[in-house]
């Protein structure tokens, strides 16, 4: 039972919300538009903050509901509601239904740890606004919170002790190395502000 909710946590992360929020209501493909990424940041870019509210809910429900719900469920501890977290949130950055692509993992990678160390997410969420909204870049300040997120955890209240801060330091790297290509703008100076629109012909990269 425990490893079917460690697959369903994958599923249920792996829902491309934002790929089926455009395919359904505007007929397209996020993959071809905007930033190419098939997170809640390119859906605003290409569809509007309408279709990006509901796209950042339910990625941030995609990382609470396997830390919360499937782990009281399943009756497991700490190091299953992580495993289901962690299942989830590689579920949303490597979808099964869209050829293993997906988000950068913002947003339900933030629903899982506000089931674990809520205090932390509300920190982490202080950070990215102190970064984005001066600076206009969404990525700049996702980087930011990422960077400061294993520390957060550190010195605010917390399930899991040292091992939270491990996960949340790997996690951290990995979502910075995800936003790669995000970096190299930034240093080149080409990085899309956040609220100025994007061609939707602009090639994906």
């Amino acid at each position: 039972m425990t490893y079917a909710f460690l697959g369903l946590s994958y599923l249920l992360g792996a829902t491309p919300t934002s790929y089926w929020v455009g395919r359904v209501f505007h007929g397209l493909d996020l993959r071809e538009h905007g930033s190419g990424n098939l997170g809640a940041t390119n859906a605003f870019r290409v569809m509007g903050w309408q279709w990006a509210i509901p796209v950042v809910i339910v990625d941030i429900a995609k990382g609470w509901v396997p830390v919360v719900l499937f782990a009281d469920l399943a009756g497991v501890g700490f190091r299953w509601s992580l495993a289901f977290g962690t299942a989830a949130i590689l579920g949303h950055m490597f979808s099964l239904w869209v050829g293993f692509k997906g988000g950068k993992g913002m947003a339900t990678s933030a629903g899982a740890f506000l089931g674990l160390a809520p205090w932390a997410v509300l920190g982490g969420l202080i950070v990215w606004l102190g970064f984005t909204l001066p600076t206009g870049y969404v990525s700049l300040g996702s980087i930011a919170a990422s960077f400061a997120l294993p520390i957060l955890i550190a010195v605010t209240p917390h399930q899991g002790g040292v091992e939270l801060v491990g996960f949340a330091t790997a996690l951290a790297v990995f979502v910075i190395w995800k936003h790669r290509s995000n970096i190299g703008r930034l240093l080149r100076g080409e990085e899309n502000r956040f609220g100025r629109e994007t061609p939707t012909d602009t090639p994906p990269t």
